[in-house]
């Protein structure tokens, strides 16, 4: 079941001989049209940016008519209940290196209309979130399948308007590649994005502006919505 669809079964009401037919975790969450599911994998650190869900959350329900879930779902994932999740978030700091039912459940996920929104926490460290994540990613989709978004990527008008990724408020420049990322990748499946990557730590944006001293940079914030907006609706 894509995302699409799942939102036309909710839209439409689920009728008994289908309830029969849904797993248990997507019934219990049918009261809401989103939930955020944080993705706990093995290696690395999966637990960054701990406030990021609840700011993302409420900008949902201060900005759109959305049923949202006030609560964040860490789910592992190697664990089957991901295939009920709309929308995943996965970031860290260190090593990603996905064991063989973690690497099963991405590809599949993926594949069948998941959307996971991959956040790279403090790019400018050494690196090896990034490396090792996008070696991930080439080693299950192939080299190529990691992209750069145009910025007129449909991602950019799901809900509020922008020309681009916004900067976040301490924009970062790599791990000695000296380059400001203005930009972020994708992977795309039949024309549907279903991983979004970013270098460019919004989830610690989302979490607290250090340089500012103040919680929710609006822009950014927004632009949060339009990741959520998309994952349902594409």
């Amino acid at each position: 079941m894509n995302r699409a669809a799942f939102l036309r079964l909710l839209a439409g009401g689920i009728a008994g001989a289908v309830l029969a037919q849904v797993p248990r975790p997507v019934r219990a969450a049918a009261a809401y049209d989103f939930w955020f599911t944080r993705l706990k994998y093995e290696s690395g650190d999966w637990d960054v940016d701990q406030r990021m869900p609840a700011n993302m959350i409420t900008a949902l329900i201060d900005y759109t008519s959305l049923r949202v879930d006030p609560k964040e779902h860490v789910v592992a994932l190697s664990d089957p209940k991901i295939f009920s999740a709309p929308f995943c978030y996965l970031a860290g700091h260190k090593l990603v290196e996905f064991n063989p039912a973690e690497r099963r459940n991405f590809e599949r996920y993926v594949r069948n209309g998941g959307f996971v929104f991959v956040d790279d926490c403090n790019h400018d460290i050494d690196g090896l979130f990034a490396r090792s994540f996008e070696a991930q990613m080439a080693s299950i989709f192939g080299k190529e399948a990691l992209r750069k978004l145009p910025n007129n990527h449909a991602l950019y008008r799901s809900f509020f308007k922008f020309d681009g990724p916004p900067p976040t408020g301490l924009e970062l420049n790599g791990w000695g590649d000296d380059i400001v990322h203005e930009y972020l990748q994708g992977i795309e499946i039949d024309g549907r994005l279903g991983v979004l990557y970013s270098n460019k730590d919004y989830g610690c944006e989302w979490d607290y502006d250090w340089r500012n001293k103040r919680f929710l940079a609006e822009d950014n914030t927004k632009f949060a919505v339009n990741i959520a907006i998309y994952a349902l609706a594409a």
